[in-house]
């Protein structure tokens, strides 16, 4: 045991060593303007929304569509929607990564949680066919039992109070 545990620490001093000689330069992580973040935004299919309550913090993925300093989201209902509602300052994470060149991006949004009427549905609906277009569900001429199982859908939107953005580039030739 104790030789295995020397080896990979020499492997580890080794390839640190190597980095050091080696120089290695990364490209500087830049600041996103306003302008890049809401391309970004509008740009993403899904980001993941963070909550938390009673000390547990909960990250889930989402698709949303951007509206203004609005991401509307239909979601169903579960453990997200049981932390926003009792602590609405959520977080909204987007990035991409392209490991072919080692660039990034990254846009965080802090904001609000609110649940919608049905008028606020009809807003979310519509900012997802301007999003998405029109897409219908197939329906077939006999209808679909619902499962008992089955969870209420819940339509919110994250109201954006401050949105960050960062990116490494790659290095133009």
């Amino acid at each position: 045991m104790v030789s295995r545990d020397r080896r990979r620490l020499a492997t580890a001093r080794a390839f640190s060593d190597e980095n050091r000689a080696a120089k290695v330069q990364a490209p500087p992580m830049e600041e996103l303007t306003r302008a890049e973040i809401d391309g970004f935004l509008d740009q993403q299919i899904f980001g993941r929304m963070g909550c938390h309550d009673a000390g547990v913090t909960y990250v889930v993925p989402l698709i949303y569509a951007r509206d203004g300093d609005a991401l509307y989201i239909f979601a169903n209902e579960g453990q997200k929607t049981q932390f926003a509602r009792r602590n609405p300052a959520v977080c909204f994470e987007l990035d991409e990564h392209d490991p072919a060149t080692r660039s990034w991006r990254s846009v965080l949004v802090q904001g609000r949680y609110e649940e919608l009427d049905e008028a606020g549905a009809a807003l979310a609906r519509a900012a997802f066919g301007r999003r998405f277009g029109a897409r219908t569900r197939a329906t077939s001429d006999a209808k679909a039992e619902p499962k008992a199982e089955a969870r209420p859908t819940v339509t919110f939107r994250i109201w954006i109070e401050t949105v960050t953005g960062r990116a490494v580039r790659a290095p133009q030739p």
